[in-house]
């Protein structure tokens, strides 16, 4: 099977640490995309400013879950095209980090075996934390 490298554009930025995790894991850019519109469940990331999100997979047998780590960037201001930029949040679902018009940083994107606890800091495994300490993403 052929790795397609996802390519930056208006709406993602991949870093590099990501696209090594989707090769690693077997994830594509359209399968962390969705992951980011719709995702079964949203917590704070362990890096300063982010989110993490994610969604099951289907294996009954062998669950897993499939995580991925982002941030968004701060729209930029310009006095001619006043807010057209500007990121809006949807208050409307009970979700608040539900962003639309913005640009997402994907930082990571993993697979925890199991099932995750809810509401508790994300089990991020200690190889990715060691390579996001080496890459200089600031951690909680």
């Amino acid at each position: 099977m052929k790795f397609n490298i996802p390519k930056n554009d208006s709406r993602y930025y991949w870093t590099q640490h990501s696209v090594r995790k989707m090769l690693f894991y077997g994830l594509t850019g359209d399968r962390v995309k969705r992951i980011i519109r719709n995702p079964k469940r949203v917590e704070n990331g362990v890096a300063e400013n982010t989110v993490a999100v994610m969604q099951p997979t289907a294996a009954k047998n062998r669950p897993t879950e499939v995580w991925v780590m982002y941030a968004t960037a701060k729209p930029r201001s310009q006095k001619s095209r006043q807010g057209s930029g500007q990121a809006k949040v949807d208050e409307s679902k009970d979700s608040k980090f539900i962003i639309h018009n913005s640009k997402f940083i994907v930082i990571s994107a993993w697979r925890y075996p199991g099932i995750s606890p809810v509401g508790k800091q994300i089990p991020i495994p200690a190889d990715i934390m060691e390579e996001l300490q080496k890459e200089g993403i600031m951690l909680k």
